[in-house]
């Protein structure tokens, strides 16, 4: 069962995957950026599916032609599961149409609360005491997907968003991985992701 990572930044999240003793076969990434350079030192097949050449960054963007590339690629390198790891773009229906229930994505929050772009910062500005991680099936809707883990994390009195936020990213680097490896043994044996039991794990901030 091959595994396909894609990325936007730095690659941690992706190191954490490697680190993890996971066999990443292919990195895509939506611009340049050393999440493809974590890809190849590992060993993967690292290809950059620019979204500048399909409108970048501006209200012309075709998304849809963008997803149709992503998805191309996946399918020539016959992909079975797809793990979005800081991945900055939301992609269309062609990949979910392709990868039903075999795209996998992680949120820093407990959903459903706090969905979007600022999981974070809207926790935090809800006051809530507990927030944490979420991995879950990638559906068409932002963040709706079936929940398959998530971690608690604690929030402090004199959390910033950003030491909030790196808090969560060490629960992150620990739960994904986990999640990412029991999706793989699920489809290797002919189940689906469905099956996965949600969880929450005990974490220390």
């Amino acid at each position: 069962m091959k595994l396909a990572v894609l990325v936007s930044g730095s690659g941690t999240i992706l190191e954490s995957i490697v680190d993890a003793g996971l066999s990443v076969s292919i990195v895509i990434a939506d611009r340049p950026c050393r999440g493809l350079e974590v890809g190849a030192q590992a060993g993967a097949t690292s290809i950059l599916v620019d979204r500048a050449e399909h409108g970048g960054f501006s209200p012309n963007f075709d998304r849809d032609g963008y997803t149709r590339a992503v998805t191309e690629v996946l399918l020539e390198h016959e992909i079975g599961l797809v793990a979005m790891a800081g991945f900055g773009t939301v992609l269309a229906a062609p990949i979910h149409d392709a990868f039903a229930g075999r795209i996998l994505n992680t949120h820093p929050a407990l959903l459903p609360s706090f969905p979007g772009w600022h999981g974070v910062a809207d926790a935090l500005g809800a006051g809530a005491e507990v927030t944490g991680c979420t991995v879950h099936l990638a559906t068409l809707e932002m963040d709706a997907g079936p929940i398959l883990a998530q971690g608690e994390v604690p929030v402090m009195p004199d959390d910033t968003v950003d030491s909030l936020h790196e808090r969560i990213k060490a629960v992150e680097r620990v739960l994904y991985p986990e999640t990412i490896k029991a999706a793989l043994d699920a489809l290797d044996h002919g189940r689906t992701l469905d099956d996965i039991a949600t969880t929450t794990k005990e974490t220390t901030p």
